[in-house]
């Protein structure tokens, strides 16, 4: 195990951190559910699936992650929870992942245990800073690109200010926000451990296909810096 992170939690092995981040959606498509959209993705390559669901009561959360989540426990996949620790640990998901606004990471980590992943949401390299010293265990940083995801994205921080974050923590960085098959290769040059995408294969007319080309994408990186 590694040192301890700053809020004295065992730090998560950056191995376990995804490389390939999906998130799950049926706000913006209606064709297929969170599970099916999981299924499709871990099958194109993802190695993280995160269940996001920003609508609807919390019963209707609670199902629709419990299918995702049993899913994920099928194929050996992790199962990170957007903005809910109470819907991470009734459906055993992996671990969180906390916007600026949202539950506190130290109270997170309270509720989760030690053994839970907890990302942190950053638009600035002193946030990331902020969520690292806090016992956040990666960085969602973005948006790195122009997304229509959001309706009220942060301003666009480019590769440069990806890598100013990357510098700025010793914990994995994923971009988000805008990344496409093209966009893999510079995100993971500046410094990013992997990339999180949501529209760029919950929207696709084939998930699973999509999901294999930025797989196709980040593997050939990878092989190129060995």
């Amino acid at each position: 195990m590694e040192d301890p992170s700053p809020n004295g939690a065992p730090a998560v092995d950056a191995e376990s951190i995804g490389r390939l981040h999906v998130l799950t959606d049926f706000h913006l498509q209606q064709d297929h559910s969170h599970a099916d959209l999981a299924r499709l993705a871990i099958r194109g390559g993802a190695d993280t699936i995160q269940f996001r669901q920003k609508h609807g009561g919390i019963q209707n959360q609670i199902v629709e992650a419990r299918h995702v989540a049993s899913v994920c426990a099928d194929a050996s996949i992790p199962l990170i929870v957007d903005d809910r620790p109470d819907i991470a640990q009734t459906v055993h998901a992996t671990g969180v992942h906390l916007g600026q606004r949202d539950f506190p990471i130290d109270a997170a980590r309270s509720v989760l245990g030690p053994d839970r992943i907890i990302g942190a949401t950053a638009t600035k390299p002193h946030q990331a800073s902020a969520a690292y010293e806090l016992g956040a265990d990666y960085i969602g940083f973005g948006p790195v690109f122009p997304t229509t995801s959001k309706r009220n994205p942060k301003s666009v921080k480019g590769p440069e200010g990806l890598a100013k974050t990357c510098e700025a923590v010793p914990i994995p960085v994923i971009a988000i926000g805008g990344i496409t098959n093209d966009r893999v290769r510079a995100a993971l040059e500046a410094g990013a451990h992997g990339v999180a995408v949501l529209s760029a294969v919950a929207t696709a007319s084939d998930p699973e296909r999509a999901t294999a080309r930025f797989r196709a994408a980040i593997d050939g990186v990878l092989r190129e810096s060995e």
